[in-house]
């Protein structure tokens, strides 16, 4: 099985069924297949002891040891982009690589991508040079000044961040390469939509009217 898993991922065939099915939920939805809107984010999970310390680091701010997980998701929480780095990799770093998969995958209807805070400048003047409009999303506060709101665009990659941790394979990283831990959350967005296609009823999110 761990030889075909290799072998689809160095072909790219985990990436293409992966984009196939996204564009097939989109156009069930009755969108377009490429998006005018993506959101991007980072994740640090932690790994396996037998992980080689090579490919690891420390996320200061989240004070987790392992990998960080780059996302670029649509509004209906589909992967467009997935990168795997050390955990000690700055967000600018993900989302720079995510934006360069973003541009390449979604073409010239890619406008605008949300991010949050953790992201600064160079990911913004990268974003410009591909002609893509990079916001950052502050956080709100509530009425009486604590904790924050959720951004209803933004938040969509949080989702699907929760729901990359319910499989055992990425709840924590159990692979050596950074490579096929980015291809197991290729395989993990295509076992999700697959259930949307074959589901007798639509998702909730499904029958939402997003603006994108």
């Amino acid at each position: 099985m761990f030889y075909y898993f290799t072998l689809w991922r160095q072909d790219g065939l985990d990436q293409r069924i992966q984009e196939i099915l996204r564009c097939q939920v989109r156009e069930r939805t009755r969108r377009l297949e490429d998006p005018s809107l993506a959101i991007i984010d980072t994740q640090s999970v932690r790994v396996a002891a037998g992980v080689p310390k090579e490919t690891t680091g420390l996320d200061v701010n989240k004070k987790t040891p392992g990998r960080k997980r780059g996302l670029a998701v649509d509004v209906l929480g589909l992967a467009i982009g997935v990168v795997v780095l050390a955990a000690s990799a700055h967000d600018n770093e993900a989302g720079i690589a995510l934006l360069d998969q973003a541009a390449e995958r979604c073409g010239m209807r890619l406008e605008k991508v949300l991010v949050d805070q953790g992201f600064k400048d160079a990911v913004i003047i990268h974003g410009a040079v591909n002609d893509i409009t990079v916001e950052v999303v502050r956080r709100n506060r509530d009425d009486q000044g604590k904790g924050f709101v959720p951004q209803p665009m933004r938040w969509v990659v949080e989702q699907v961040n929760g729901t990359l941790m319910l499989p055992r394979c990425l709840a924590r990283d159990y692979d050596h390469r950074p490579d096929n831990a980015a291809s197991r959350v290729y395989w993990a967005s295509t076992a999700g939509m697959l259930r949307r296609l074959t589901s007798p009823s639509p998702a909730w999110r499904d029958e939402v009217e997003l603006a994108a």
